[in-house]
């Protein structure tokens, strides 16, 4: 069986998406619609921009979903068993299964973009990762900080990514090192995602998802909050929405895919973060890129 999965924000680089759009009609017309959609040209950004304009979180996240649902909408080849996503990715795992047209899409991931940014605005924060440690390890030690500080991303066995206050965050890394931690490196991000300070860009993203029509999904999706499948609408926008104050399961969601039959992990977007962590993860299955 063929599983789908969809990379979050940090993959981007310039000129992502050049080639395809040059090569694809099919590609073309869903970039020009998408900056229509959006009122400002982000392929331009995408194709020609620095990577200080492709790091703005409105940028990055549109261009990085834009990218990763061409690229699998294009290919005449492209029939999933299961998707899945990574954050961001989620969002392009849902148009790509049909639960979201590529229009409404776009419109929820360029507010999530904008949400997510204010939110960080409300509250100055960060995100660090940490390598080498068993999870209940990491969530114990955070869990003793009076600041706000959760686990926020379980990447792959032995990698987690922490979220939450400047100063949670710094004192969460300290004791973590002293807990015999290989790495940990704070993550140049804008904010703390997938933790409680995401609570106000939650409330404006659940609103936008609630008034979104949500159709019935060609195969099931592995969601972020508890790493499960789903085909069931209703149960699909309250993980969506529960997302950005929760934490990415990408280790559970792999495991809960390969228990399921994934043979094949077929990586769709920019970069290959996906691939390095599914092997990490589940060694006999194999990786590719679109």
């Amino acid at each position: 069986m063929k599983a789908y999965v969809f990379p979050g924000q940090g993959a981007q680089f310039t000129g992502m998406g050049k080639d395809l759009y040059e090569a694809s009609a099919k590609a073309k017309a869903l970039f020009d619609e998408a900056d229509a959609l959006l009122g400002f040209k982000l392929t331009d950004v995408m194709f020609s921009g620095t990577a200080d304009e492709q790091k703005q979180t409105k940028v990055t996240q549109p261009a990085i979903f834009l990218h990763s649902v061409a690229v699998a909408l294009v290919n005449d080849s492209f029939a999933p068993d299961m998707v899945a996503g990574h954050s961001l990715g989620e969002f392009s795992a849902l148009v790509a299964n049909k639960t979201l047209s590529f229009a409404d899409g776009v419109k929820l991931v360029s507010k999530r973009a904008l949400a997510m940014q204010r939110a960080c605005e409300i509250n100055p924060s960060t995100m660090a990762a940490i390598i080498g440690l068993d999870d209940k390890v990491v969530e114990d030690i955070c869990a003793s900080i009076d600041d706000v500080v959760v686990a926020a991303n379980y990447n792959c066995p032995g990698q987690l990514v922490i979220s939450g206050t400047i100063n949670g965050v710094n004192i969460a890394c300290e004791k973590l090192k002293a807990a015999g931690a290989k790495r940990a490196l704070l993550l140049q991000v804008g904010g703390a995602f997938h933790s409680p300070l995401m609570e106000p860009a939650r409330e404006e993203l659940a609103a936008a998802i609630e008034n979104t029509s949500f159709g019935k999904p060609i195969c099931p999706v592995y969601q972020n909050v508890n790493g499960l499948p789903s085909t069931d609408v209703t149960e699909i926008k309250k993980n969506l929405i529960a997302q950005l104050t929760s934490p990415v399961r990408w280790t559970q969601s792999v495991q809960h895919m390969v228990k399921d039959g994934a043979k094949t992990f077929i990586e769709c977007g920019p970069g290959k973060v996906l691939q390095g962590l599914v092997k990490k993860i589940a060694p006999e299955a194999e990786g590719m890129s679109l």
